[in-house]
């Protein structure tokens, strides 16, 4: 059984809000979001409605550095570095996730809402059926 670190709508809600004052605060100006359909598709509506976006690109082959770009975790890099090849200039990447891994070490193009407490799995709300069946 692998050890699981459950978070609830009302912590997404805390997270997306204070994910959503930091990025309002910078300096970049975002035409729309891009994401992956697995695990970023839920964060990254939540902070469309919070910064007023209206666009939302999922799984593309493509990624202007216009697009800010969604996740729910940064665990292993292997997704930072995926989307690296698909930006057209990866230094101008803004790369937003919920969650950061402890004790990793995180790419300048990284804004997180909250570090993981520890190395166990993270449940989202949207996933728990998922991770549940996985573990039967």
């Amino acid at each position: 059984m692998v050890s699981a670190q459950y978070v609830s709508w009302s912590d997404i809600d805390s997270i997306v809000a204070n994910l959503a004052n930091i990025i309002s605060k910078s300096t970049r100006f975002f035409s729309s979001i891009s994401t992956l359909s697995r695990g970023g598709l839920v964060p990254s509506r939540l902070l469309a409605d919070q910064l007023g976006i209206d666009k939302i690109f999922v799984d593309e082959t493509v990624i202007s550095h216009n697009s800010m770009f969604v996740d729910d975790i940064f665990d292993s890099g292997k997704t930072f570095d995926n989307i690296c090849a698909k930006i057209d200039d990866p230094s101008k990447l803004f790369y937003v996730t919920l969650f950061a891994r402890r004790n990793k070490t995180y790419p300048s193009q990284l804004t997180y809402g909250k570090k993981t407490d520890n190395d166990a799995y993270v449940v989202f709300p949207w996933d728990k059926m998922e991770f549940e069946r996985s573990q039967n």
